[in-house]
């Protein structure tokens, strides 16, 4: 194809066709479409000219500007299916290579400060989607994406549908939190701010759903007031949430069942800060005083 409007635009349409036959989520077909659009602004020409040369400059380029690594393997991974499946030179990837991404430990909030945070949550509305990431483990999208339908108070779960992965899954929905939640809709069914079977945190608007952008501008918000110096957001939650679990003996598996994790390791990242866990291992250096 030329390097023509006409031409790129044809190219993108290709592209789009081939992540809608794979059914890609519409965040992920954007973040795909921006990858291939800041490398067709750097060469400064239609994207299926680029050579393999033209590749390895471009890492060298997103290296140089700071990129972190996690954006970098991101920006990779749209690359390779744009070359790959849309113009089947997945040869131009062999001079891009993923790098190694640092694990950080989460950030965890104590249980006195879990609940400060939630009591300084600007409304009940918020107070009650922050009890829902921090009871049941949910991240963000997964609170914004509750209907009122997902609650089963029988089964007392909450089914998360197409969560990370477009996996669905059931949530633990404890009995406090299923108090809490039923405080929350007599409120905002009284209000007019809730639909028969619609969100559960509708936005302004109720035909849409609170965005992940508000969660945690609420909760940012609701951090400084409750005078939380570190670095808190919706996620903070759900680390808190499987940390808090480790730390009352429940067992890892489960744990990991209930976060929607893929793999075992994911979880066994908070058996590094569970401290409740490790103030209880007895050091080999007081069995010397001991002795």
């Amino acid at each position: 194809m030329t390097s023509s409007t006409q031409g790129i635009s044809e190219l993108r349409q290709r592209m789009i066709d081939d992540m809608r036959m794979r059914k890609l989520s519409d965040k992920t077909q954007s973040a795909y479409i921006r990858a291939v659009f800041q490398l067709a602004r750097f060469l400064k020409r239609s994207p299926d000219t680029a050579t393999d040369e033209d590749m390895r400059r471009y890492q060298l380029y997103l290296v140089d500007h700071g990129l972190s690594p996690v954006s970098l393997n991101a920006t990779i991974t749209g690359l390779t299916f744009f070359f790959e499946v849309t113009l089947r030179r997945g040869d131009l990837m062999d001079r891009m290579s993923k790098v190694r991404v640092p694990r950080t430990l989460p950030v965890v909030l104590s249980r006195d400060e879990m609940s400060r945070l939630i009591a300084a949550a600007g409304s009940l509305k918020y107070q009650t989607a922050f009890s829902v990431a921090y009871g049941a483990g949910l991240r963000a999208g997964e609170v914004a994406g509750l209907k009122v339908g997902d609650i089963d108070s029988q089964r007392m779960t909450l089914r998360v549908e197409r969560g990370k992965g477009q996996k669905d899954r059931y949530a633990m929905l404890p009995p406090v939190l299923l108090d809490r939640l039923r405080a929350w809709w007599r409120v905002a069914r009284a209000q007019g701010k809730m639909l028969n079977g619609g969100w559960l945190f509708p936005g302004q608007n109720p035909i849409d759903p609170l965005s992940t952008r508000q969660l945690n501008r609420a909760i940012h918000a609701a951090a400084k007031t409750a005078q939380i110096n570190k670095r808190v957001s919706m996620h903070t939650l759900r680390h808190s949430f499987a940390t808090h679990l480790l730390e009352q003996k429940v067992d890892i598996r489960v744990i990991q069942v209930l976060l929607g994790h893929k793999k075992l390791e994911t979880t066994a990242l908070y058996a590094q800060v569970a401290t409740d866990l490790l103030r209880e291992v007895i050091s080999p250096l007081e069995k010397l005083h001991s002795a």
